[in-house]
């Protein structure tokens, strides 16, 4: 496995459990984290003394709520990413066993092919790098995804990437449906600002996700503040059952800018009449895939 081709697929088809619409990003951040290391000094080679502070990071602040360990969390990648055949320890211990990796202190890496060709071919690593950033986050916190992991989002977001995948094209026109149905304002703010007849600052929102099967359709769309939009990517913020705004727990602000957010913990959306409100099921993926923890107290 030594074309560009074919560490290509391989980096950017891994094995995830995602069945049922769940979200994986343990294995794409562990590739990312080891593309940055490869980036920024030379060599993928990461212990597991350091995998599990920075790793479990990533996965808290990048992945779904969850209720397993860090340790635990950064386990499951740092050994399973063997079985895709990229990925090689300094030495064999039982899968997912965070024992141990810390006992032995076991280094992962690049498989030896996969290294050197990434090695020969920097824009490789810049294509691999966007293909997964593009597969498994929003545009909102890609960048945000990237520089956590050591890399440059001007140079990755700009590198050749693999073609979609069949079937998967954007609508051309959602954007402008989502933001025309929202009365070009921020459905949690109101804010609506205009230069000339352009709307500035104000995007159309996807709620379950266009990298994970979330539809270009008006019950799957919002308009928000970039700020908001952010937030609600993040899972900072998102939406209960009865379409009511809510406010992770784990969300926190000092300045009186920053604890506006706060605010607006219950509020209900209300779109102009004819409005197509989010769809339960979009609804109840945010929740379980994106929101962060439990909601601020009533």
């Amino acid at each position: 496995m030594s074309t560009r081709r074919q560490v290509l697929d391989r980096l950017t088809g891994l094995h995830l459990h995602q069945q049922h619409g769940r979200r994986a990003p343990h294995k794409p951040l562990l590739v990312l984290l080891a593309l940055g290391r490869l980036a920024g000094t030379g060599s993928s080679e990461l212990p597991w003394s350091e995998a599990l502070q920075l790793l479990s990071d990533l996965i808290a602040e990048f992945g779904p709520a969850s209720r397993t360990g860090r340790a635990q969390s950064a386990a499951y990648p740092f050994t399973r990413l063997r079985s895709d055949g990229v990925w090689v320890l300094s030495q064999d211990v039982p899968m997912d066993l965070v024992g141990p990796l810390t006992t032995h202190d076991v280094s992962g890496r690049f498989a030896d092919p996969v290294e050197a060709a990434l090695h020969r071919d920097p824009e490789l690593l810049r294509s691999v790098a966007r293909a997964l950033v593009e597969s498994h986050f929003p545009p909102t916190i890609a960048p945000d995804v990237l520089v956590a992991v050591g890399l440059d989002p001007d140079d990755v977001l700009h590198a050749a990437a693999p073609a979609p995948v069949a079937g998967r094209r954007r609508k051309a026109g959602w954007r402008a449906d989502v933001l025309r149905a929202w009365d070009r304002q921020c459905a949690f703010c109101g804010y609506d600002g205009q230069l000339g007849h352009a709307s500035v600052g104000v995007e159309a929102a996807h709620v379950r996700w266009f990298s994970h099967e979330g539809p270009d359709d008006l019950d799957n769309g919002l308009a928000l503040c970039v700020l908001h939009h952010k937030l609600f990517d993040f899972g900072a913020v998102g939406l209960d059952p009865a379409l009511r705004i809510t406010v992770s727990a784990a969300f926190t602000a000092r300045t009186d800018v920053g604890r506006s957010v706060y605010d607006l913990h219950g509020r209900t959306l209300r779109p102009r009449p004819g409005t197509p409100l989010p769809a339960a099921e979009h609804v109840s993926w945010h929740r379980r895939e994106v929101f962060k923890g439990d909601a601020l107290a009533a």
